[in-house]
């Protein structure tokens, strides 16, 4: 039944994108298919690939947290150990740690952000998701040298505060250089378009 209701999901979305496409409504377009596919991506997608971004997470944390002896990780249960002279505490790398949001989020985008062509979309799709897991890997880091240093009642703050702040300001760093400077630059050079124009003698 879940698999009929994608189906039809899916069949719809198309129809509505198909008619804004012949209307000429790029902005509906854009708006409606980013969110569209969001929440096709989010309860179809979600599910399968948070528990391989949450060990990827870890496992990739746990190098730097070897190396600096911040903290340990135990990449096949997405969990890290981190130790201080105040005491130790254990994180849980879940839903929200392992960035899933961010990328099917940004997936979405780009998919119908038309300033780039269809290979350029596929590269900067492969580029962006390794830079968002990088950027989380590094929040897990800061997060948990904050704990380390300071001590486990450090943990509201560390995550809640610091770790987010880390993490929205590479976000943003992201998505300026994917879509407002490359949009920018497309301007000043003349090759801006939101779709193919029609060709003319």
């Amino acid at each position: 039944m879940k698999y009929v209701v994608g189906v039809v999901y899916l069949a719809i979305l198309i129809y509505v994108l198909s008619v804004f496409k012949r209307g000429k409504l790029q902005f509906w377009f854009y708006i409606v298919g980013s969110m569209g596919t969001f929440l096709f991506l989010m309860f179809y997608l979600r599910p399968v690939l948070t528990m391989p971004l949450a060990r990827s997470v870890a496992a990739l944390s746990g190098l730097v947290g070897e190396m600096t002896g911040l903290f340990s990780a135990y990449f096949k249960y997405g969990i890290i150990f981190v130790d201080s002279a105040y005491g130790a505490i254990t994180l849980q790398i879940d839903f929200e740690c392992s960035g899933i949001i961010e990328i099917l989020a940004y997936l979405s985008l780009l998919l119908y952000y038309r300033v780039y062509d269809m290979v350029e979309r596929f590269i900067y799709s492969i580029l962006g998701i390794l830079y968002i897991i990088i950027a989380n890997v590094i929040r897990i880091i800061v997060i948990c040298a904050v704990i380390h240093y300071n001590g486990p009642e450090y943990y509201f703050m560390a995550h809640t505060i610091v770790g987010r702040i880390v993490f929205y300001v590479l976000s943003i760093l992201l998505y300026f250089y994917v879509f407002t400077k490359s949009q920018i630059l497309r301007l000043k050079l003349g090759k801006f378009s939101y779709g193919h124009k029609d060709k003319t003698d």
